[in-house]
């Protein structure tokens, strides 16, 4: 059964080659459970009973539902949609030494590194003319199309000591031989079936082609590209669109731009979260006495993934806190708040995961090595709210091809079934 969910998570991924495509995704899969879409420019006409979303610059969306009484609290999962990459630059071919190659920038920080020798292409969203001014269109260039070369180790024979590369040289993508000039925008305007001359804008970046695989000796470690963070995302939204109904109102939020910062108008810093909460219940007739006291007793789960022991390099890990991949849901703490976990939020995570029947683990980084931060901490400053941060256990993080464990994801659906169920967060 797990190794069946993880080929799901698998599928999505690959249907799933940009942030754009995965809010698509998810658009798709919320329709079909009967979700209705809202639009930030229109006025919200809630119902008591109703399932809705809301998407945002066409790369974040919350979901929520409305219980059938006046709602005790929200509750709350959050990931992201985005992972490093390198995006395509305006004017990108960069023709020369009898090739085109295509100008990049490094998009998050990613292991450069992995990039090198292996299939890669070209997806995201261009802005075209239309009837009633301009629209959006969603493209993937659906093969095997460009490559960024290592120089052979006769001409650097320093390679294997450590590379330092530039950006503006050592990673730019081989697009074709000199015949290839002038022909890339054309091909994204085919994808995104329009003319070349009605292309007005591009948001468009590198994928990696090699599909994910089950691998080990069992099949017990999942390998793929963009586990960090489409793994969380996906497992948020399964147990949120899986979870029974409660008195509070369940919410799953899918934020871009988490892996530059998140200070973006769709990203967790913006007031994309606190305008939808508050729409919420403006729109159920609630006032501002309701929206403060359902905060008070609101949870927010911030789901991204952890840094698992590195078999080859356990000198990295806290000797204490070092968690492994399959031994279930990490909680993750940092003293200068990094992660938002503290003993409450943590204590009520732990009851969610004890009622899912799941495993937890505990994640700290070296007291000594600076680690990264994530969503929870970030929302916090416009949703104050108890706020745990958790994810599952994988290796590589940041490289074009990334390493879990194939039962976690399960266990992660599971607990947020059970969070998404439940009525309010008060402690005593």
């Amino acid at each position: 059964m797990n190794k069946s969910i993880a080929n799901d998570l698998l599928t999505f991924i690959r249907r799933s080659p940009s942030c754009y495509h995965v809010i698509e995704n998810f658009r798709t899969m919320l329709r079909e459970s009967g979700y209705t879409e809202l639009r930030e420019a229109d006025k919200w006409k809630l119902t008591h009973g109703g399932k809705y979303f809301v998407c945002r610059s066409d790369s974040s969306m919350i979901a929520f539902r409305v219980p059938n009484a006046a709602p005790s609290a929200f509750v709350m999962a959050a990931a992201h949609s985005d992972s490093p990459t390198f995006k395509i630059k305006e004017n990108a071919e960069m023709a020369g030494s009898h090739t085109v190659r295509l100008n990049t920038e490094k998009y998050g920080g990613m292991l450069m590194s992995t990039w090198f020798d292996r299939p890669l292409s070209v997806a995201g969203r261009v802005v075209v003319k239309s009837e009633s001014g301009v629209a959006t269109r969603l493209v993937n260039i659906d093969r095997d199309l460009l490559i960024i070369p290592s120089v052979a180790i006769h001409m650097n024979r320093a390679a294997n000591d450590g590379m330092k590369y530039a950006a503006n040289v050592d990673t730019l993508p081989l697009y074709g031989g000199e015949d290839a000039k002038d022909s890339f925008l054309p091909m994204i305007a085919k994808a995104a079936g329009v003319n070349k001359e009605d292309i007005l804008g591009t948001d468009l970046f590198l994928y990696c082609r090699d599909g994910g695989t089950l691998l080990g000796a069992d099949g017990e470690f999942i390998a793929s590209p963009k586990l960090d963070d489409l793994e969380c995302a996906y497992a948020c939204m399964q147990g949120f669109l899986g979870a029974a109904g409660s008195g509070a109102i369940p919410v799953c939020c899918i934020f871009d731009n988490e892996e530059v910062g998140s200070t973006t108008k769709q990203g967790a810093a913006s007031s994309f979260l606190r305008d939808t909460l508050r729409r919420i219940t403006l729109s159920l007739g609630m006032n501002e006495e309701d929206w403060q006291q359902m905060l008070a007793k609101s949870f927010l789960v911030s789901a991204d993934n952890a840094h698992a022991m590195h078999p080859n390099h356990p000198e990295y890990a806290d000797a204490a806190n070092c968690p492994q991949m399959n031994g279930g849901i990490v909680i993750k703490y940092n003293a200068n708040q990094r992660y938002t976990t503290d003993a409450v939020s943590a204590a009520l995570f732990k009851n969610i995961c004890e009622k899912a029947d799941v495993k937890v683990q505990t994640f700290a980084n070296r007291s000594d090595l600076a680690g990264g931060s994530t969503l929870g901490s970030i929302a916090n400053t416009l949703v104050p709210v108890k706020t745990v941060d958790i994810g599952l256990a994988q290796l590589a993080m940041h490289s074009a091809y990334e390493t879990a464990g194939t039962h976690d994801i399960a266990a992660l659906i599971k607990a947020m079934a059970v969070l998404f169920a439940e009525n309010e967060f008060s402690v005593q």
